[in-house]
């Protein structure tokens, strides 16, 4: 009876969360289909499909959090999901593959080494899980971001990249101008959050930190080893994947949306 009260009273404690999620995400179905804008449930969707996965991955941490091998292979499985949305979005075969998980392994595995290695956090199960999860998902993003503006570039610059082919140069040097620029737009969210954090926004991880206990000053403190985190992963991964990719010797078909 008590157990039963109990989930019975947490059930009810959802409700306002649930009722005001599904507001929200009412008014973005209904701005985006009001302006025509492509798949205006796309948004949505993601967000049940994310509600559903952090559901599922509550339950698993708890029971992995403090076990480092587990730990290994939940990291595992986070990259290998990101590397295959990263190929999948920007709209390359299954052979490229190996070009996305060796771009952003280098852009992670360099991040956590240097992070860890200076022990400017402490190397425990829980703190690796957390900022791995967390360097994984801004690596992919940057990684997708770089990806899609290089092939969208090429293809409209297509003209351009053929007359440099024609010139003589290789199919790299072609495209150096383009993929230069694909990394930079690519990381424009990153940086952009990086300098207006604390008078912009509040990142998740200082205000986690905080809720959790911890100082402002030590929040502030695992946050910008975060947000270096982030740019460090990103940048190594934007250019190394451009480095992977960049000869083209045909125009790119258009990525998925």
């Amino acid at each position: 009876m008590i157990l039963a009260s109990g989930l019975s009273e947490q059930l009810v404690g959802l409700l306002p969360t649930l009722l005001s999620v599904v507001i929200l995400m009412a008014i973005v179905w209904l701005v985006l289909r009001g302006y025509r804008t492509r798949h205006p449930f796309a948004p949505p969707r993601a967000l049940l499909r994310g509600a559903l996965q952090l559901a599922a991955i509550s339950l698993v941490l708890s029971g992995i959090i403090n076990n480092p091998v587990w730990v290994g292979v939940g990291l595992f499985v986070m990259f290998a999901a990101a590397v295959a949305t990263v190929t999948q979005r920007i709209g390359m075969s299954a052979q490229h593959l190996l070009s996305v998980a060796a771009a952003m392994g280098l852009g992670v595995g360099v991040t956590l080494g240097v992070v860890f290695a200076a022990g400017a956090i402490d190397f425990s199960p829980r703190y690796v899980l957390a900022i791995g999860g967390i360097v994984i998902g801004n690596a992919m993003s940057i990684a997708t971001l770089t990806g899609r503006r290089f092939r969208e570039s090429v293809g409209d610059h297509w003209d351009e990249v053929e007359g440099w082919l024609a010139l003589g140069a290789t199919p790299r040097q072609a495209a150096r101008d383009l993929a230069g620029r694909a990394v930079y737009f690519a990381m424009i969210p990153s940086t952009d959050q990086t300098k207006t954090t604390g008078l912009v926004t509040l990142p998740g991880a200082f205000v986690g930190a905080i809720f959790g206990g911890a100082s402002p000053l030590e929040a502030g403190r695992f946050q910008i080893v975060v947000l270096a985190g982030i740019l460090c992963a990103g940048s190594i991964a934007g250019v190394i994947l451009m480095r992977l990719i960049s000869p083209v010797r045909q125009k790119p078909v258009a990525a998925r949306q």
